[in-house]
């Protein structure tokens, strides 16, 4: 059992998989290249110039440490939106011949509780002439190598999975599906963006061909991240979406964001260096927070792969519990609702939904998040909260008293006026 005697801060944060707070070690790294060392990386006629790019270039290494990859084979974007458009719209643009002549411009596999930086591009594409199989998941939320075999026809140009489900933290068969795609001869992209820093990769041996993640995701600096992509076995060719100076081998022109590349490689090198323990750390908290709400409160069920998970996100829904009310009860968790992945929605969340999970609980469900500076005495305390705003919330609900008295509440007509 973990305890601590030290009181949490309030408000408590566990909402990381949205955002994470920024490692002061990385600021710190990052603070030079404001005022000291300020100068544009393409200008390389002075020593202004030579110390930004030299700075770049050390970042560039330590991101493709921390995936396996070589240095040359990492392009720094704005965040893993833009990096998933630049490989999913880029390799399709360039591909688009292998799947022409069949039903329109070639074929893509997706699935369809990818995240909207994945799905949105797929649907453009689709719009523009391409085809696109999006594969329903599971009820325990898990693509699978043989899912993918089953979506890819001779047309498949592109297949783009996630490697950890950003809602659930489910972790996807994405080594499995890159040895499926190079079989095939299959560009495979994957949003690794809930997956790096956490656990180890390795993009060689992952055979995977285009990987995303972002710094704001790893305690580094938002509007930054990075995009792998293979220079070898195959080497992948990419159409860039803008055009300008040249900049990142042509992939992303644009003046370089020195100072959040800079923070975005010492967060690469952070999370190489604590990936084991953190992620034992984080998978003790997590099972103490789940075994907890679970034991203390009835129908509430922890959503996706009772295992296959990584260790700092958990889904849970709680029965007889309207989700923006229970957000309401626990106003000093910082926390995401299962309504809606945009937060003007209160529709319930499609990836939820995509699970066959019905709307009551869908929208009765919390994802808490936990990260670096999550302390044993915040789960204690949040442990404490949700319980009691649950159990105050279902003292109101007229169902919830129906399923106390061992009434089916399926087989219940209801009728209108």
């Amino acid at each position: 059992m973990i305890s601590s005697n030290k009181q949490p801060k309030q408000p408590i944060y566990l909402d990381n998989a949205a955002t994470t707070r920024c490692d002061p070690r990385v600021v710190e790294a990052m603070l030079p290249y404001f005022t000291e060392f300020f100068g544009n990386a393409g200008s390389r006629n002075h020593q202004f110039g030579w110390k930004a790019e030299d700075g770049i270039e050390v970042a560039r290494e330590q991101s493709a440490k921390l995936v396996g990859a070589q240095p040359k084979e990492i392009i720094f974007t704005s965040g893993s939106t833009e990096s998933n458009n630049l490989a999913i719209k880029g390799a399709a643009e360039i591909y688009a011949r292998a799947g022409a002549g069949q039903t329109g411009r070639g074929h893509i596999v997706t699935a369809a509780h990818e995240h909207k930086a994945v799905l949105d591009p797929v649907r453009r594409l689709m719009r523009e002439g391409f085809d696109a199989t999006f594969i329903q998941p599971p009820a325990d939320g898990v693509i699978t190598a043989a899912m993918v075999a089953a979506a890819i026809r001779p047309d498949t140009i592109l297949v783009t999975i996630m490697w950890v489900n950003n809602e659930l933290g489910t972790i996807n068969e994405v080594p499995e599906i890159g040895r499926l795609c190079h079989e095939r001869e299959i560009i495979f992209h994957t949003d690794a963006t809930q997956w790096v820093g956490k656990m180890p990769t390795n993009v060689e041996a992952d055979q995977i061909d285009l990987l995303s993640w972002s710094g704001h995701k790893i305690y580094g600096p938002k509007g930054v991240g990075a995009l792998y992509v293979r220079r070898r076995k195959p080497r992948v060719r990419l159409e860039a979406l803008q055009d300008g100076g040249g900049q990142e081998r042509g992939m992303r022109s644009g003046t370089q964001n020195v100072s959040g590349i800079v923070g975005f490689g010492k967060a690469c090198e952070l999370c190489l260096q604590s990936m084991d323990s953190e992620r034992e750390r984080l998978l003790a908290l997590r099972t103490r927070l789940e075994t907890e709400l679970v034991k203390r409160l009835e129908v509430t069920v922890v959503n996706g792969h009772p295992t296959r998970r990584v260790a700092n996100i958990s889904n849970i829904s709680f029965g007889f519990v309207e989700g923006e009310s229970l957000m309401m009860g626990v106003r000093e968790i910082a926390c995401s609702s299962g309504s809606a992945c945009t937060s003007a929605s209160l529709e319930p969340s499609y990836v939820l939904k995509s699970l066959g999970i019905g709307d009551d609980l869908a929208h009765s469900s919390l994802r808490l998040s936990l990260g670096r500076w999550t302390t044993e005495a915040d789960i204690d305390a949040s442990i404490e909260m949700i319980e009691t705003a649950v159990n105050h919330l279902r003292r109101l609900s007229p169902l919830y008293d129906l399923h106390k008295e061992g009434i089916d509440l399926s087989k219940i007509v209801w009728q209108s006026h």
